[in-house]
């Protein structure tokens, strides 16, 4: 078998003794040098596995004053779910923690993006078509939980006050209640999930390591003529959230007794 990576195994030394609470919650760690000296190894060898400590929610530095044990983030459900919405079950907000917790956002959208190939597959559209994307990233309590990448054809918003997803009367609406705005009505929205590893780039926005687990979800929004209005890609770090799929029964109807 390969051997550990110094780093590695001193990280899982420093995490048995985090658990363990040996340091208990907001205690400061004893310095890199005398880390480094208490195992026999290099600073920057202790500086890896405490960075490693950090992206895992472990530990958290301050700067100037040295690292620290943090509180445990929970890890969130995320329900995926239109259900309670169509049979009237509690008021949005009611269960923030079940799903998932994002009680605020960041997004940044552009107009007139060219269409890759594989979105404009996606959206019905020709390569090179007009979109409008907006990047979102989505917090609980100040941490980031989740990411969105969504795309719209720009020929079914353009000159319209709904244009931008996130300015005008609607602003933060959502794609069905713009749409139905223009006259558009969704009545259909497909999602295809698949494990992914993380880039580094969303990696760094979400706090978690390069090539940790995510769950990459595809969703498509389709009109009631089978047109698609927008897709999207949406990152969840599988670390801080789980993703609940809940459906619907039809109920069977009802019968006359002897009839």
């Amino acid at each position: 078998m390969p051997r550990q990576a110094p780093y590695l195994a001193l990280a899982d030394v420093l995490r048995t003794r985090v658990l363990a609470g040996e340091w208990g919650v907001g205690a400061r760690l004893p310095s890199r040098a005398r880390l480094a000296e208490e195992y026999g190894v290099g600073r920057n060898v202790v500086q890896r596995a405490v960075d490693l400590l950090v992206v895992d929610g472990l530990l958290e530095g301050r700067a100037g004053s040295g690292t620290y044990v943090r509180s445990p983030r929970e890890r969130l459900r995320l329900v995926r779910s239109r259900h309670r919405e169509r049979t009237g079950g509690r008021p949005r907000g009611a269960d923030v923690r079940e799903r998932g917790g994002a009680d605020s956002w960041d997004a940044e959208s552009r107009v007139g993006v060219p269409a890759p190939e594989a979105i404009a597959e996606r959206l019905g559209i020709a390569p090179g078509d007009p979109c409008v994307t907006t990047r979102y990233e989505f917090l609980a309590g100040g941490q980031p939980v989740q990411l969105s990448e969504s795309w719209e054809p720009l020929a079914r918003t353009e000159g319209t006050p709904v244009v931008l997803p996130e300015a005008g009367p609607l602003a933060g609406q959502g794609v069905v209640e713009r749409m139905r705005s223009l006259g558009i009505v969704v009545d259909t929205v497909v999602e295809v999930p698949r494990p992914a590893r993380a880039t580094r780039e969303q990696a760094n926005l979400l706090g978690v390591g390069p090539g940790d687990l995510v769950l990459l979800i595809e969703r498509t929004m389709y009109d009631t003529v089978r047109r698609p209005v927008e897709t999207a890609d949406m990152v969840v770090p599988d670390r801080y959230r789980e993703v609940v799929y809940e459906f619907g029964v039809e109920r069977p109807a009802r019968t006359t007794a002897g009839r």
